[in-house]
Order: C-alpha cells, then sequence, then structure tokens
C-alpha cells in the first residue's frame, strides 16, 4: 500500500506534468496560427516596411520581403524612371527569392508603395508566382498623397482567386490607426 505522502507527490507531479503539458500546447497553437500569416511587402524608402513589421508585430505573422532580382536605383528621381518605365511596358521584373512552405499560409498582407498611380510592376509578378485559391488577401500600401484606393484595388485585382479584406493605406510610416484597422477586419482582438 502507498503511504499519504508518496500519493500526495505523486499527485502533484501529475498536476505539475499536466500543467506543463498545456502550456506547451497553447504556446504550439499559437505559433501554428504566427505561422499562418505572411506579411509580403516591397519597400524601397524603409516606409512600407516599417508597416510591414508593425503588422507582423500585431498579427504573429512572418515577414517576406519582395527583392528584385535586379536592385531598384537608391536614389529617387533613377527610381521613378524606372519604374515608369516598368509600367509603359507591363514588365514583370523578377524576384530574388521565394515565399518558403507558401501553402502553410492561408492569410496573406501584399504592401507596396504606390508607385505611378498604382502597386509597382514587381508586385504583378509576385502575385503571378503562386496559387492564392482558399487565402485570404489584405491588401496595403504607403503613400504621400494619393492613389491609395486605386493601389489597394489592383493588388485585390491580381490575386482574383483569393478572398479579400479591406485594406489600408499609410501616410509614409505613419502606423497609428493599423491596430484598429487590424481589429475591424477581425484579424486580431
Amino acid at each position: 500500500m502507498t503511504k499519504p505522502h508518496n500519493m500526495k507527490t505523486r499527485i502533484t507531479i501529475m498536476a505539475a506534468l499536466l500543467m506543463l503539458a498545456i502550456a506547451a500546447h497553447a504556446q504550439s497553437g499559437k505559433q501554428e496560427s504566427a505561422n499562418r500569416i505572411l506579411v509580403a511587402y516591397l519597400s524601397w524608402g524603409g516606409n512600407t516596411q516599417h508597416v510591414a513589421e508593425y503588422i507582423a508585430r500585431q498579427t504573429g505573422g512572418t515577414l517576406f520581403r519582395i527583392e528584385p532580382a535586379k536592385p531598384y536605383p537608391t536614389e529617387y528621381k533613377p527610381c521613378t524612371e524606372v519604374a515608369k518605365q516598368e509600367k509603359e511596358e507591363g514588365a514583370r521584373p523578377a524576384i530574388k527569392n521565394r515565399v518558403a512552405d507558401w501553402d502553410q499560409y492561408d492569410t496573406v498582407f501584399i504592401g507596396c508603395p504606390v508607385w505611378w498611380w498604382t502597386a509597382p510592376m514587381i508586385i504583378n509578378t509576385f502575385a503571378e508566382s503562386y496559387d492564392f485559391k482558399g487565402k485570404t488577401v489584405v491588401p496595403f500600401c504607403t503613400y504621400a498623397s494619393t492613389y491609395r484606393d486605386e493601389t489597394l484595388a489592383r493588388i485585390a485585382e491580381l490575386t482574383p482567386a483569393a478572398n479579400h479584406l479591406k485594406g489600408f493605406g499609410a501616410v509614409d510610416r505613419n502606423t497609428e490607426a493599423i491596430a484598429q484597422w487590424l481589429k475591424d477586419i477581425k484579424v486580431i482582438k
């Protein structure tokens, strides 16, 4: 027969193990849901990257920087000239890298700056490189003054097989309203 003291110790150990198992399961659930969100973005001057990083922090999403195989010029005017030429030619600039484990993501945020009244042509390349069927796309952009709505609409047009949530436009690096937007579209609580 087991002594009462030993039984109490065993019950305490079993309870502690059960609590550890529950905590581990809860943590793996958080990691699993965090891996279901991808925040893909193109950033030239750092504004869109700042917004993308904020979205990733709020949602637990995985960041993916859309990088051109041939980098855009670092000076403003030459970059705008390249962007204009790409738009006029309907170019599809090559992307340097690919999203690992694409199928694990349910929700894909796609963000970019507004270039020549719309999304940069490399966003077309990105959208055409993956199957969006069954995914939810959430567009976002950064802009100086106008063409936010046109850019958000273009990202949705490029991913017709996806479901779409209301997009967001940030002026420069302004992240003030992002948390509320994420709550409104029910991505975070």
